[in-house]
Parts: structure tokens; C-alpha cells; sequence
């Protein structure tokens, strides 16, 4: 029972190993290499397939060229004559499986469907070797394309590969290079087999040996075992006897295979996610002049000065002295010169009339949103990069920008309720005034028609429509004064106020064009990154 329950844990552990790889080549899609994609999604599909078959059993795998003797250590370690050596090339054309199991069993037939086997032996169980899968392949060096084919799909399969060679042919550069080299970081499933060593003296065994694994080492790998036999005579079959029989009672070189191959395709994808990114407060700063650069392109500094002067010439014009109100008719309201005055309906195509960014504030902006890009690149490979670039939206900025004012709610448009107590003070105070210049006019007729001109009532000495103008109109000059004051006030809070929806509108602007489609490609940099790193674990 310790035996299957470290097979379980074994399995989860490559099943987690298999999901964070596939979540990495998922967020790394569009901007990993590949070659470095399609390897990681190889290594994806065997491990979920295997998986979905059978851990219980071990499949070991014997390759090698023609002549090596690959069938003859086949019977061997069968204990039968199940493959039939040749002397004509090629002697193996397709794959062979002597099976340690029992096909009513059910479980081994769909493993070597997804092998892809067809002839296949059924041999007594045995304790040290149930579960066991000894496959014989093809020749790796056929002259037929499809027997090679057949071996190198299986041998990207298989759970434990013996690399059968002969003393001739052992430092062959194609074995090396097409093969060996490629189950680099494989070390732990790999058996490296030296066949036809009775033919050597026993000195020439020990130097072709040393020889072989200085090879196997260049190859990268470095823990393989490197194994001396003849199966004519016999010699070290033992040993590999007990290596295959060792495998398929730990059972674990099923999903160790399967894990050497995630981790290395994970390893290749975290050597293309690049270093980690430097933090979060580079990215601000460069955030912030990014933002005062759009604003600065959206001539959000006008519009808060025309709303500032629009709300002064509005309150001039209702709170002001009636007498020199009517001047302000003839001047433009800012805001509406720029075709920003108060609309019910804001639509997409709205437009305002503001004077376009010259070619100093393009360039600035380009160079803050280039800025902000780079600074979100730190450590970041060059196809990431080139990638986020192209998903960025800042050749429409300048017409975004302006659609961001023309839809942003600049003009207040509520009159503040001072404004209607300030116009009907200052129009009783002009109403004053003129009934006080008319009751002089009266008194100044009268006089001038020789007539009886009735005395003033008088106020502390003072007659009283004296007093009616002269307070008419000190008053009204006084508080048109104080009205002036109190629209300087309230414009300078409307143009805050202003400034601050404008802010916020040309921040959805940059999120939407540039802020975001950056964080969301960060997000899956780190995402991949993370994920990598623990596949390759």
C-alpha cells in the first residue's frame, strides 16, 4: 500500500507541475518563442495523456541504431524469444512489446494504443516486474523515414529509454547530437547501454566505457547509468536485469519521465519570461508625467481657464450693478467659443473646438507614453515588448483625448441661489436710486416753474431722496464689489472642480489606451513567470 500511495502522490505532483505549465504557455501565448510553445505543449499533452492511462505501469523503452543488438537484449531480458534478430537493414521495422500484465486486465491496452503498438506479448507476471512495458523499437538509423518516426515518437513517450549502442558506433556525433543531447536534464530515466562488450579485450572495455561516459556527460547527462553488457555471454545482463526490474516495482519512472519533460519545457518558458520587474514605484512616477503629458495634450489648462472665465462672466452678468450689466452681453463666453457650454446629450462623436496639440506636446507625449512602456519592460523579454507595443492605442490618444473634454460636464450649470438674492438687492437698490433721482427731478422742475416747492423730509439733516441716490447708488457699486469678489470665489471652485473631472476623464483615457493594455500584459508576464517557476520546480 506505501508502494501505490507514493505512486499517487507522485501523480498529483506531476498533475500540478502540468497545470501551472499549462497556465504559463496560456499567458505566455502570443510572445514566447515558438519553438519554446510548442515544446511546452508537447510536454503538456504526453503528461495529461499519460496520466489519463495508466501510472501503474512502467513503460522502458530499448533504442539504438542497426546491429546494436537491441532484439537479442529484448529476449533477454523477456526471458523468450519474442523479436527475431536479423543480419538485413532494417532489422526492427516496427515496435514490439513483451507486457507483464494480463490483457483481461483492460488497463495496459489503451497504453499501448496511445504507444501506438501493435504486436504485443503478454508475459506471466511476476512480482518484482508486474506493471512492467518492455517495448523494442525501430532503428533509430533506418533507411525507411517511417521507422524512424515510429522510434522517435515513441521514445519521447517512453518512462525509462535504454540507449542501446555497439563498440563501433558508440561515439557516433548523429546519436549525440540528435538524440542524446535533446534528454538533457533526463538523466534519472535514461540507461546508457554499451552491447557486444565480450568482443572487446577487457582493457579496451574499461577505456571504451570511460569513453562513453565522458560522452554521455557532455551530453548533459550527467546521472545516467552507463551500463557494459553482452547478451550473448551474459555479461552485466544481470545488473540490467535488476535496473528494469527496479523500475517497475518503485513505479516511479512513468511520472518522473513525464516530470523531466515539464520541468525542462517549464524551464525553457521561465528562461524566456526574463528577470522579475524591478517594483511598482518607477512605474507611478512615469505614470504620473504620463498623465500630466495627456493633460497637458488635451489643453485641459485651457479649459479650466475658460471655465473660470465663463463663471465670472456669468455671475458678472446676474449679480453685477444693473446699470453696467448689460456690457458683459457682448462679450463670448469662453466655454462656448470652445464649444464646451452646458449640452443635455454628450454623444461619442461630440467634438470641441479647442486649438489641436502642436508638435512639441505630441512628441511629449509620445515620449511619456514611451516612457511608461519601457518602465513596465524592465526585465521583460524583447517579445514581450514588442508584443505590448503593438497592443497600446496611443495613435488614437489625440482624438480620444478631445472626445474625453467634449463629454466631460465642465460648466456647472446650476446658478448659485446668492446670485438671484444679490440681483434683487442690487435691482431694489437701482429702483432706489431712480426714486430718488425722480423725486429730485420733481422738486428741480417745480422750482424751475416758479411753483411752491414742498420741503424735503430729512434724515439727520440729510433729505431724504438725497439719500435715496447717494445710497442707491454707493450701495450698488458696493455690492456689485462684493459679488465680484464672491465669483472670483466661486469660479476659481468651479475651475478646480473642473479640473478634477477632466483629470478623471483623461485617466480613463490613458487606462483604456495606454495604462491598461500594459497592466494587463504585466499581469500575464508575472502570471507566466510564476507559473513556470513552479513547474520547473
Amino acid at each position: 500500500m506505501r508502494r501505490f500511495s507514493g505512486v499517487t502522490r507522485r501523480g498529483e505532483k506531476l498533475a500540478r507541475r502540468t497545470q501551472a505549465l499549462e497556465s504559463a504557455l496560456e499567458a505566455g501565448e502570443g510572445w514566447l518563442d515558438s519553438e519554446v510553445l510548442a515544446r511546452g505543449a508537447q510536454a503538456a499533452v504526453h503528461a495529461r495523456g499519460r496520466l489519463r492511462l495508466s501510472v501503474d505501469h512502467t513503460v522502458v523503452s530499448l533504442a539504438g541504431s542497426t546491429g546494436s543488438g537491441k532484439s537479442t537484449i529484448f529476449n533477454a531480458l523477456a526471458g523468450r524469444e519474442i523479436s527475431s534478430p536479423g543480419t538485413r537493414r532494417p532489422t526492427t521495422s516496427r515496435a514490439m512489446a513483451a507486457v507483464w500484465d494480463t490483457p483481461s486486465a483492460g488497463v495496459v491496452e489503451p497504453l499501448l494504443d496511445w504507444l501506438e503498438v501493435d504486436q504485443r506479448t503478454f508475459v506471466e507476471s511476476s512480482e518484482d516486474r508486474a506493471g512492467l512495458v518492455l517495448l523494442d523499437l525501430p532503428d533509430h538509423d533506418s533507411v525507411v523515414v517511417e521507422h524512424r518516426v515510429r522510434a522517435e515518437r515513441i521514445v519521447e513517450r517512453a518512462d525509462l529509454l535504454v540507449w542501446v549502442m555497439d563498440p563501433q558506433k558508440y561515439a557516433d556525433a548523429a546519436v549525440h547530437e540528435r538524440y542524446l543531447r535533446g534528454l538533457a536534464g533526463h538523466s534519472d530515466v535514461v540507461v546508457v547501454v554499451l552491447n557486444q562488450i565480450d568482443r572487446l579485450a577487457p582493457s579496451d572495455q574499461e577505456q571504451c566505457l570511460a569513453d562513453l561516459r565522458r560522452l554521455v556527460r557532455q551530453d548533459g547527462l550527467t546521472s545516467a547509468v552507463v551500463l557494459g553488457v553482452s547478451a550473448v555471454t551474459g555479461q552485466g545482463m544481470g545488473e540490467l536485469h535488476e535496473l528494469v526490474a527496479r523500475a517497475a516495482r518503485d513505479r516511479a519512472a512513468a511520472t518522473d519521465r513525464l516530470l523531466a519533460d515539464v520541468r525542462a519545457a517549464a524551464s525553457d518558458v521561465l528562461a524566456e519570461c526574463g528577470t522579475s520587474h524591478g517594483g511598482a514605484h518607477p512605474l507611478e512616477a512615469v505614470r504620473a508625467e504620463l498623465l500630466e503629458s495627456l493633460g497637458r495634450a488635451a489643453r485641459a489648462d485651457v479649459v479650466v481657464d475658460a471655465v473660470r472665465g465663463s463663471a465670472l462672466l456669468r455671475a458678472r452678468a446676474a449679480t453685477g450693478w444693473p446699470v453696467t450689466r448689460w456690457v458683459g452681453r457682448f462679450r463670448a463666453d469662453p466655454l462656448r467659443r470652445l464649444n464646451l457650454h452646458r449640452r443635455e446629450v454628450h454623444t461619442e462623436l461630440a467634438r470641441s473646438s479647442l486649438p489641436p496639440a502642436d508638435a512639441a506636446m505630441g512628441a511629449r507625449t509620445r515620449r511619456a507614453v514611451r516612457s511608461y512602456v519601457d518602465a513596465a519592460s524592465i526585465g521583460a523579454p524583447t517579445g514581450w515588448v514588442l508584443m505590448t507595443r503593438e497592443r497600446l492605442r496611443d495613435d488614437d490618444l489625440p482624438d480620444a483625448l478631445d472626445q474625453a473634454v467634449a463629454r466631460t460636464e465642465v460648466d456647472g450649470g446650476r446658478r448659485p441661489r446668492w446670485w438671484a438674492v444679490m440681483s434683487v438687492v442690487q435691482w431694489v437698490l437701482l429702483g432706489v436710486l431712480l426714486a430718488g433721482l425722480l423725486w429730485l427731478a420733481g422738486l428741480a422742475v417745480l422750482a424751475y416753474a416758479q411753483l411752491p416747492v414742498p420741503a424735503s423730509p430729512e434724515v439727520e439733516g440729510f433729505p431724504i431722496p438725497t439719500l435715496m441716490v447717494v445710497g442707491g447708488l454707493l450701495s450698488g457699486v458696493f455690492l456689485a464689489l462684493v459679488a465680484r469678489l464672491l465669483a472670483l470665489v466661486g469660479a476659481n471652485r468651479a475651475a478646480r472642480r473642473a479640473a478634477r473631472r477632466l483629470g478623471a476623464e483623461i485617466e480613463l483615457v490613458a487606462n483604456e489606451a495606454v495604462v491598461g493594455p500594459v497592466r494587463t500584459q504585466r499581469r500575464l508576464l508575472d502570471e507566466c513567470r510564476s507559473a513556470a517557476a513552479l513547474a520547473s520546480r
